[in-house]
Formats: C-alpha cells, sequence, structure tokens
C-alpha cells in the first residue's frame, strides 16, 4: 500500500495511525507524524512511496493483561502516543494517551514527570507519589494513590 493510499485511510476512518500486520502479527506502524516527517518534509511523493519505507518499526506493543499503570510508564518512557494491544501475535486494540487520560488524568501526568525523573538519572519515585484515580486492585476511587509494584494502589490495598 502507498502513503497516499494509507493517508486516504486514516481519513476516512478518523484514525491518526495504522499498524501493518503481516502473518506473524504487527510488524510496522505508520502515524501521522511518520507522514509529516518521513514523507512531506522530505519531499517524497506518496502516491509513490510504500508504507514499508517509512513505517515505524518494531512495533513496541503491550499485552491485554498488562496493567495501565505498567503501559502509561512504557508510554512515557519511550515517547509514545499510542500502544499497540497484542494477544498470542495478533493485535486485539490500541491503547492511546486519551484512553489512559479518561482513566486517571493525573496518570499522564505522572507519567510525565516519571520521564523527567529518569533523564536525570534519578530513581522513579515507587511508593512515594500520590495522585488521584482509581484503584487498580480494588477498583475504588481514591485521592491518595501510590504506585505499589507498578500498579497505583489506594491506602487499603497498599497494607494487604
Amino acid at each position: 500500500m502507498t502513503v497516499k493510499e494509507a493517508a486516504d485511510l486514516m481519513l476516512r476512518e478518523g484514525v491518526g495511525s495504522l499498524v501493518v500486520i503481516e502473518e506473524e502479527g504487527p510488524v510496522g506502524i505508520l502515524t501521522e507524524r511518520d507522514l509529516l516527517y518521513k514523507v512531506l518534509a522530505t519531499g517524497r511523493s506518496p502516491a509513490r512511496t510504500k508504507i514499508k519505507e517509512v513505517m515505524s518499526t518494531p512495533v513496541i506493543t503491550i499485552s491485554s493483561s498488562s496493567n495501565v499503570s505498567i503501559a502509561a510508564e512504557r508510554m512515557s518512557d519511550l515517547h509514545l502516543r499510542r500502544l499497540p494491544v497484542v494477544d498470542d501475535g495478533k493485535l486485539v486494540g490500541m491503547l492511546t494517551e486519551k484512553d489512559i487520560l479518561r482513566l486517571s488524568p493525573s496518570l499522564i501526568e505522572l507519567t510525565r514527570e516519571w520521564a523527567k525523573v529518569a533523564e536525570g538519572g534519578i530513581a522513579k519515585p515507587e511508593g512515594r507519589t500520590t495522585v488521584p484515580g482509581y484503584c487498580e486492585n480494588c477498583e475504588s476511587y481514591s485521592i491518595d494513590l501510590r504506585l505499589v509494584n507498578g500498579m497505583l494502589c489506594c491506602p487499603d490495598c497498599r497494607e494487604d
């Protein structure tokens, strides 16, 4: 498929990226950023450029059984706005920053802080940062969530 055909599909479907799948599963992802920086800004012809020439690869994925805070941390660490969800080598969904923001607005801010801390070479604030949101263990709302073993937990679940 050409970049022009992919851009038309993205526009038609109202999406900001396409996951490129071959028999063995996801092999690349084409994002709006790829279109801008790797095609338009470099003067390549969208009608003659193939997706495989400009897609981002390898694809960074996560399993549907992973918890959201781990996914958000991975997205933050790798500066990703989208994270394909894969089970048994098959694409089953796409987790975006908007999805995480809907779940817990403070989680996005927390992951951005983790990224800043990590860039400075300082250990992440495991167990010390408090944010509001839904506990990943019991799903209760709390204004006192803390990161414990990669999960945002309320005071009751931290005691267990």
